[in-house]
């Protein structure tokens, strides 16, 4: 019988509502993004979503705004996904999904991103449930940037 090999829980890290984060492989630091765990998926605010072929595997190529004084970054990515997921009216639409890391102090891992115009939102980024489970993250709900 094989025992199975549990990994250490990480010590419990809280955070504000707000938070600035990296997404490194996507070359994006700093991010100002919404902790949101009503919300269960992530989205990333992007601009001129173009899927393409890539050594015959669907990529996706994207500018991700950051300010009226800064150009656009263009960042290119494998299509993990494609779901019908609802957006704040309550309407479902159909958004690309892609894999990438999330950096948040000194922790990584992997998350899972929709793309989305999020031009008429507060945030550039919000971070749903799904992205902070298993974590072993407390977000707290009067504060931010306690991370920074």
């Amino acid at each position: 019988m094989v025992d199975k090999i549990t990994k250490p829980k990480p010590p419990l890290l809280v955070i504000g509502w707000i938070e600035h984060l990296d997404l490194p492989d996507l070359g994006l630091a700093r991010i100002k993004a919404k902790i949101d765990t009503g919300a269960r998926t992530s989205a990333l605010h992007a601009t001129h979503i173009t899927p393409f072929q890539k050594d015959g595997a669907e990529w996706v190529r994207f500018e991700v705004p950051i300010d009226d004084e800064t150009a656009p970054i263009l960042v290119q990515a494998p299509i993990y996904d494609r779901r019908d997921i609802k957006n704040t009216s309550g309407i479902p639409e159909t958004r690309i999904i892609i894999r990438t890391r999330l950096k948040l102090t000194d922790r990584t891992w992997m998350i899972t991103v929709s793309l989305s115009d999020r031009s008429n939102m507060r945030f550039p980024m919000i971070v749903g449930r799904t992205a902070l489970k298993k974590h072993n993250i407390a977000v707290h709900t009067r504060r931010a940037n306690l991370t920074a």
